[in-house]
């Protein structure tokens, strides 16, 4: 690569001093004209060269990202893989043995899960990168939607003491979404507010209603997120501490998917955070109505994914 930018920047250097004695020391018209001619060719060539190395490093970068990505995919599926043939072979050896078959059983079912759970995450961004995604959007309640998010994340939580205080939002309360969409992002934040969070981790998810907007918040009391990386998080493959990433199981696409669903939602995610101060994640959603849901009038609509 540096080669081929030395090809161009060499002649490129030459083709602009050629130009300068051109236009300042040449005495025909002639001359002048070939000098500007000249400058322009070479101002075409620099331009060029930029857009060249802003394109290459760009692509450096998500391939970066991507080997990065499928090395820690790559270790995630073994994890769950190892442990469910380990707990294949115990089961194999020790039939005999009631209370070990039912442990057995019990971790086969808890890895088969936790191995499902990736993959479908894995193909659910793959229908999102291609635009193959569609968001069903109808009226529902965002308590519904909460307390399914809690529902799901109850197996996790039990895996260790964890501290969750929860404020739910009225049952009134309608919101225009796909509920099992929306589902997966409140879970996504709840989980990695598990991951993340300090030790013993302290979860508290709250809810605000603000003018026409409706706010369902995730704060944890982990180490928290330097400014700098607010952005970048929820970029793809992304995550912060690569070597924290290699104590905690993720594939780096949580949040990403979290943005996208919200973007296909006409909604936000909104990020509080500072070093040592722990994280807040809030899923801001337009509001239907507040009072009287009963009389509301349901409708529903289906939403492309746009590539993300």
């Amino acid at each position: 690569m540096l080669f081929l930018l030395w090809l161009v920047v060499v002649p490129t250097s030459l083709l602009l001093a050629l130009g300068v004695v051109l236009l300042f020391m040449g005495e025909a018209p002639l001359n002048v004209l070939m000098g500007i001619l000249v400058l322009a060719l070479s101002g075409a060539a620099v331009t060029g060269v930029v857009l060249v190395w802003v394109f290459v490093r760009r692509e450096a970068n998500l391939s970066r990202l991507q080997s990065d990505f499928v090395s820690k995919v790559s270790h995630e599926l073994r994890t769950p893989l190892t442990s469910i043939r380990l707990f294949a072979e115990t089961l194999a050896l020790r039939r005999a043995d009631p209370v070990a078959q039912d442990k057995c059983v019990e971790g086969l079912s808890r890895e088969s899960t936790r191995l499902q759970e990736l993959i479908d995450r894995l193909l659910d961004w793959g229908r999102m990168e291609s635009g193959g995604r569609e968001f069903v959007l109808r009226d529902t309640d965002l308590r519904s939607i909460v307390v399914a998010a809690l529902e799901a994340f109850e197996p996790v939580r039990e895996r260790r003491h964890v501290e969750l205080a929860v404020a739910l939002p009225p049952e009134s309360l309608l919101v225009h979404a796909d509920r099992g969409a929306m589902t997966d992002a409140l879970l996504n934040l709840l989980t990695n507010a598990y991951k993340y969070g300090g030790d013993p981790p302290r979860i508290e998810l709250g809810f605000e209603l603000r003018a026409k907007e409706a706010r369902v918040t995730v704060r944890d009391n982990g180490h928290g997120i330097p400014d700098a990386e607010h952005k970048r998080i929820f970029q793809k493959f992304y995550r912060v501490d690569d070597r924290l990433s290699r104590e905690r199981e993720g594939s780096g696409l949580g949040l990403a998917i979290v943005k996208h669903v919200m973007k296909a939602h006409e909604g936000r995610v909104e990020l509080v955070s500072h070093a040592g101060n722990g994280s807040a994640f809030s899923l801001v959603l337009p509001v239907l109505a507040a009072h009287g849901a009963e009389h509301a009038t349901r409708r529903e609509s289906i939403v492309p994914s746009t590539p993300a």
